[in-house]
């Protein structure tokens, strides 16, 4: 067993537990606190229904991830934006699109909402997929996905 001091650093750490190593060592409380403390990720849901896998996700910012779903079977698409932890109502909205044309109509759900937005579908067989999540003052998007 190797004993690192208080003064030892992560990486040496992470090196000996690398190479397959024990670690004994000494940290003050708050910089255990701290490292124990991992930032909530949003998960999917399950919001589109049975059916529907989810294929894509993007950041929406630091605050959530809107999620890109299919379902084979139906040929739709279907996209929910999450935020990372629920709470006080805030504005969010998700958006889908096919990118066909501009003159194309995106379905949106947009509101006040606690914990997500959406979920909103669209007939997607045959053309690309485009989405998007508003959570706050924070955004995040992508497109591809063409089925």
């Amino acid at each position: 067993m190797i004993k690192l001091s208080r003064r030892a650093t992560t990486a040496a750490a992470l090196t000996v537990l690398a190479l397959g190593g024990t670690v004994a060592a000494t940290a003050p409380a708050s910089a255990a606190t701290s490292t124990t403390k991992a930032a909530a990720v949003a998960t999917y849901n399950g919001a589109c229904g049975t059916g529907y896998k989810v294929i894509d996700s993007t950041p929406v910012g630091n605050v959530g991830k809107v999620f890109l779903t299919w379902n084979e079977s139906t040929g739709k698409n279907c996209a929910v934006t999450i935020r990372n932890t629920p709470g006080a109502k805030i504005h969010m909205a998700v958006e889908l699109n096919i990118d066909i044309d501009e003159e194309h109509n995106p379905v949106v759900d947009s509101g006040q909402y606690t914990s997500y937005a959406g979920p909103v579908y669209m007939s997607a067989r045959g053309y690309c997929a485009v989405w998007q999540g508003v959570i706050g003052t924070a955004t995040g998007g992508d497109s591809g996905h063409c089925g």
